[in-house]
């Protein structure tokens, strides 16, 4: 069996990767840079954070037991901060904050937030069984 932590990370890049592939190829059937928005950083960087909160709720399972859910809403607005800091500035210089710019960082971060949520959901189900 393979660890659940590294099994979720396999997962993760995939289904990212997978979807980055299908947001590029869109944007390219539609006429519009590829690589505009800063889409490359983001879904870089919503991989990552998913990867780490994903991790640090592993660490943090037997311990905090009762706290995950909170641990795991603490993810969620370190996501934003990280969003508010390295995206929304650029995204905002023209005041106005494009369909283009939306989705180059939250279709990543929605994916990212899909796919933790359903492997935390599971995966806690089986802590009472560890």
């Amino acid at each position: 069996m393979q660890h659940p932590f590294y099994s979720f990370v396999i997962k993760t890049t995939l289904l990212l990767a997978i979807v980055f592939g299908i947001h590029l190829a869109l944007l390219n059937y539609l006429g519009y840079p590829l690589f505009a928005d800063r889409i490359v950083l983001s879904y870089s960087v919503n991989l990552l954070l998913v990867i780490g909160v994903f991790g640090f709720l592993y660490v943090l399972r037997k311990k905090y037991k009762s706290q995950l859910g909170f641990l795991f809403l603490a993810g969620s607005v370190l996501k934003f901060a990280v969003f508010f800091i390295l995206f929304y500035p650029f995204y905002k210089q023209d005041q106005v904050i494009s369909e283009l710019e939306f989705a180059s960082f939250f279709v990543p971060y929605l994916v990212g937030l899909v796919l933790e949520t359903f492997s935390l959901g599971k995966w806690l189900n089986r802590i009472d069984e560890e």
